[in-house]
């Protein structure tokens, strides 16, 4: 599969993964993808991620993250913002909320991949990746 969109692959997979109520997920490697993978994990959305390699592919292992004995999820929604087709960015006094702080945005700055929240206090704005919530 040529996935142009690295992003948009990796949040479906981690939805299908999700509702299918599957351990792990694998999701190809990429510095973008690394990067979103570390934020839901600082943010408790994933347990953790580790990268392995598949030949010439390096693949993330991401490992979903469910509360109690029902397994639910803690992922309830993931949306791509920014597309290859319509980029949206933000500037630091208009960084989303997501869900009035109970979801996060991602957010590529020009300090790194972060939340709206370490956005905002550090004064960046930059490319809305994705909600999480």
């Amino acid at each position: 599969m040529a996935a142009n969109d690295t992003i948009a692959d990796m949040l479906t997979r981690i939805r299908n993964a999700n509702l299918a109520r599957h351990q792990i997920t694998e999701v190809p490697s990429t510095k973008m993808t690394r990067n979103i993978a570390r934020v839901l994990r600082e943010e408790g959305f994933i347990i953790d991620f580790a990268e392995r390699e598949d030949g010439a592919k390096r693949i993330l292992v991401v490992t979903l993250k469910y509360k109690g004995r029902t397994r639910r999820p803690i992922i309830t929604a993931l949306r791509r913002v920014s597309k290859p087709g319509l980029r949206v960015y933000s500037n630091r006094k208009e960084l989303p909320r997501v869900l009035g702080g109970i979801g996060i945005a991602i957010i590529s700055t020009s300090s790194g991949v972060m939340t709206d929240r370490d956005a905002r206090r550090q004064g960046l704005g930059g490319e809305v990746l994705c909600y999480v919530w």
